[in-house]
């Protein structure tokens, strides 16, 4: 069983707990301003990386950083890394503009994530 290749990590989230305090911190490391800037989200845009903040016990309940791998079907690649063992900890849902997010643990815990883009 195989799928499409992934495209790499490209999106990175951090839990913060001082959504205004963390964001001054990753526009001085970024040199760069938020593309996106919520009360539930504050996003970057840097060097062809995605740095996203949430908000600790936000709507992602994050409580340790998320690297998001970039697939162009995350169905098949969930179907895919659940049969090789992992666990589907977050199924895919759209988190707006069609794009699609996912979680899953592998055979230790750790959390990987899955996004896929209209």
């Amino acid at each position: 069983m195989t799928s499409s290749p992934t495209q790499g990590i490209k999106t990175v989230l951090y839990p913060v707990s001082d959504l205004a305090a963390a964001k001054a911190v990753y526009a001085a490391l970024l040199g760069v301003p938020p593309q996106t800037d919520s009360s539930y989200y504050v996003g970057f845009e840097a060097e062809g990386q995605h740095i996203g903040l949430v908000p600790s016990g936000g709507q992602q309940s994050l409580s340790a950083s998320v690297a998001y791998w970039h697939v162009p079907d995350i169905e098949a690649k969930l179907a895919e890394m659940t049969a090789a063992g992992a666990t589907v900890k977050e199924p895919a849902h759209d988190v707006g503009g069609g794009r699609l997010v996912a979680a899953v643990t592998d055979t230790d815990g750790n959390v990987l994530g899955l996004i896929q883009d209209r």
